[in-house]
């Protein structure tokens, strides 16, 4: 095969090939890996929920809808139902007061806005600092557990705010940012118990449907 010569128009044609071939070998991996990343969000997702929720017996991802918190913001909320009646919710809440930047934290409530559970999505808090919160609110020590306590009747905060959590020891602004956090779902659901338990894709038709 006879060489080609070295000018400019035979480098741009030969650095045109590799960039096609490059291109469709980039396009063909991200056909492949795309439904498998999907499923396995998707998997992970169905698994905050049940790990903060009771038991239900309806697809919370496909009921799915919106509430606002009292700061403006809009949060995914799951509704979790059994029999047809709503047992509680799990709430995808954030916040962006963390030491390191944003935590996202899934939250279960009960009808009555009793914390169940939580678990938290992702931060960039400190290891072995703020990083404990995985662990420490669940913890029936002191005053570190937050699970059980009524949202309704007061939010949390850290005991030096006047609160009556025990902050992660040399944590106290990650520990502000995680009670933060909870009580943006609990202010999101809140605000949004008129849902009169139509599906999410019901939902969404009736919202574009409705007058500015």
């Amino acid at each position: 095969m006879k060489k080609l010569k070295s000018t400019l128009p035979n480098m741009l044609l030969s650095l045109t090939g590799i960039c096609l071939v490059a291109g469709a070998a980039l396009a063909g991996v991200n056909e492949i890996t795309t439904a498998p990343i999907a499923k396995s969000k998707a998997a992970t997702l169905q698994a905050a929920i049940k790990m903060v929720t009771p038991a239900f017996d309806n697809n919370p991802t496909t009921d799915r809808y919106k509430g606002v918190t009292s700061e403006g913001d809009s949060l995914v909320i799951y509704p979790a139902m059994k029999d047809g009646k709503l047992v509680g919710v799990a709430v995808e809440s954030n916040t962006k007061k963390g030491f390191s930047g944003e935590i996202q934290v899934m939250v279960g409530l009960d009808t009555e806005g009793t914390l169940i559970n939580y678990s938290v999505l992702k931060h960039s808090e400190t290891p072995g600092l703020g990083s404990k919160m995985e662990e420490w609110f669940h913890q029936d020590k002191n005053k570190q557990s937050v699970l059980g306590r009524s949202l309704s009747t007061s939010a949390l905060q850290v005991g030096k705010d006047g609160g009556d959590v025990d902050a992660i020891t040399a944590a106290t602004i990650s520990s502000r940012a995680f009670l933060d956090a909870i009580n943006r779902a609990y202010s999101a659901y809140s605000g949004s118990k008129d849902w009169d338990g139509t599906t999410g894709a019901t939902a969404q038709e009736t919202k574009k449907g409705d007058k500015q």
